[in-house]
């Protein structure tokens, strides 16, 4: 094992470590105070939401038309992890720019935001896989985009459920969902609704919108980018394992 190879594996026990921790005792007050707001929400506003984020994400990740780029076999991890940094980075001033462009807009404009961060994000995540050597046509794979996703926005309980799958992939990959339409689309959303909320609510403010949307967007595209670098090395390196 090489020194790169040994600085990933410090950091992927370093990113496992926090992807398991228990939640802490704000978080558990949180998600329980977000729990009690979503109960009070009526249940067509829920099917309402839910439909629209499962639209977009999946007109996202069955779009035929998503140009990937591509890393050679003979690459190292090293060259392809400075080629996965470069593309987190561009998505990154991507989704900040975007942030600030809707955030200057006040309600309306942030409500904009919504798709379009989303889709950046998602596509983010396509490109990364790529980069890694993965089949983003794949079905599994692009289901595996989505967990990823789900791991980055949502709670620290939840996470503790979703890192054992990404963790054991393999395995768990025998019983996916046979289509999109059965997937949890509606855990998916409240998980990432909730995250959001409480990331970007002043986003909407008129004057302080721009600067909060800037460097929400930024932190977290670079968030999803971390976490979407240590899922595939996971892979890679249980992938080696004799």
């Amino acid at each position: 094992m090489d020194t790169y190879q040994h600085y990933v594996q410090a950091e992927l026990t370093s990113w496992l470590y926090m992807m398991k921790k228990p939640p802490s005792i704000g978080g558990r007050l949180t998600h329980g105070v977000q729990r009690k707001i979503n109960q009070i929400i009526p249940d067509k506003i829920h099917k309402v939401v839910t439909a629209a984020i499962e639209n977009i994400v999946k007109a996202v990740i069955t779009g035929s038309s998503w140009i990937v780029p591509k890393a050679s076999e003979s690459l190292s991890l090293k060259e392809r992890e400075m080629k996965v940094r470069t593309r987190i980075k561009w998505y990154r001033n991507s989704a900040s720019a975007e942030g600030a462009i809707t955030g200057a807009g006040g309600i309306l404009m942030g409500f904009a935001d919504f798709p379009a961060f989303l889709a950046i994000k998602m596509k983010m995540l396509f490109d990364i896989a790529a980069l890694y050597g993965f089949d983003t046509k794949n079905y599994q794979e692009r289901l595996f985009l989505l967990y990823v996703f789900q791991l980055s926005f949502s709670s620290q309980k939840r996470r503790n459920e979703l890192i054992e799958r990404i963790e054991n992939w393999d395995s768990f990959k025998k019983n996916l969902p046979k289509t999109y339409d059965e997937f949890d689309w509606r855990t998916f959303q409240l998980d990432y609704r909730d995250y959001i909320d409480l990331a970007k609510l002043a986003q909407l403010i008129p004057l302080v919108g721009a600067p909060v949307g800037a460097l929400a967007n930024y932190k977290l595209s670079e968030q999803l980018g971390r976490n979407a670098m240590n899922a595939y090395r996971l892979r890679m390196l249980e992938a080696k394992k004799p």
